[in-house]
């Protein structure tokens, strides 16, 4: 299971892949502790409060099969912990899961728990563990957004009969807003020069900042000749009113060039949304173009 891989061989590793846009939690705390013998807790208790360290967030995959939990201390102290459900299920409220294995000897079937960090510069990680965990209360936003959590988990470190225990709870922000993002073509473009040179456009709009990346193409049916040409351009986009966006293109087909009258243009418009690892799309728009001598 890649996405609990990541922390099993680098706890500085990036956040889960497929992940909303890492925030802050509003409010939380993750608590853990050992009697003497355990390794990772040393046999201390340890509390981490939000607001308090660099950063506490909880991220959950888009499918909700697995949730990362990050907290960056003071400089030199980082702590991670990962959880997942057996493939192709959702982390369940009131669930406990049992047997937890840590990847690579994770089966599909099996559950999977990592924790570990780094002390005060000192690296803190099981290479073998088992465990449990449970989801006591969590509630999810869109694309696997952690909306609050509420889990306690259990760690046994490379063969030690001595219990990690752990707890965390946390509330985030409200989810951001999913893109919605539209795009209009003008009815009217121009052609000018020997070449046949055009220049068509439109506007784009969306409710959030992004970077709208249009892709298309321009053809045109004359009495002899099928002038046409591919195009695209990238715009940034800001919500409160259209955004203009256009392109001057010249046909691509040998000894061809576009003329006064009815073009075809085929478009669409594609955006990556900022919080979500979602893709917003226009689908593909054809739309008739009157090109006009400029």
């Amino acid at each position: 299971m890649g996405v609990v891989a990541a922390l099993a061989v680098g706890l500085t590793a990036a956040p889960l892949a497929g992940t909303a846009q890492a925030y802050g939690a509003a409010s939380g705390t993750l608590s853990f502790s050992g009697d003497p013998g355990e390794p990772i807790s040393g046999g201390q208790s340890y509390v981490y409060t939000a607001g308090a360290v660099q950063l506490f967030d909880v991220q959950a995959s888009r499918d909700e099969n697995s949730l990362s939990v990050a907290i960056d201390s003071e400089p030199g102290t980082l702590w991670r912990l990962i959880v997942a459900a057996p493939d192709g299920q959702k982390l369940t409220e009131g669930t406990t899961y049992t047997g937890t294995k840590q990847w690579p000897y994770a089966q599909p079937e099996d559950p999977e728990l990592v924790f570990g960090g780094i002390d005060n510069g000192t690296e803190k990680g099981c290479n073998t563990n088992s465990g449990s965990f449970t989801i006591e209360h969590i509630a999810f936003g869109p694309y696997g957004y952690v909306r609050e959590l509420d889990a306690t988990f259990e760690q046994y470190c490379n063969g030690s009969t001595v219990p990690l225990r752990g707890a965390v709870h946390a509330v985030m922000p409200e989810p951001p807003v999913e893109l919605a993002m539209g795009m209009n073509v003008d009815p009217e473009g121009t052609v000018d020069g020997p070449d046949g040179r055009i220049t068509v456009g439109g506007t784009v709009t969306c409710n959030k900042p992004a970077s709208v990346w249009i892709v298309g193409q321009v053809f045109q049916i004359q009495k002899k000749e099928a002038p046409g040409t591919s195009f695209e351009t990238t715009v940034a986009c800001t919500p409160g009113a259209p955004v203009l966006w256009s392109v001057s293109l010249t046909s691509q087909e040998p000894g061809t060039s576009f003329q006064p009258g009815a073009a075809t243009m085929r478009s669409r418009a594609r955006a990556d949304d900022r919080d979500y690892p979602v893709t917003a799309d226009t689908g593909q728009q054809e739309s008739v173009v009157t090109l006009s001598k400029a």
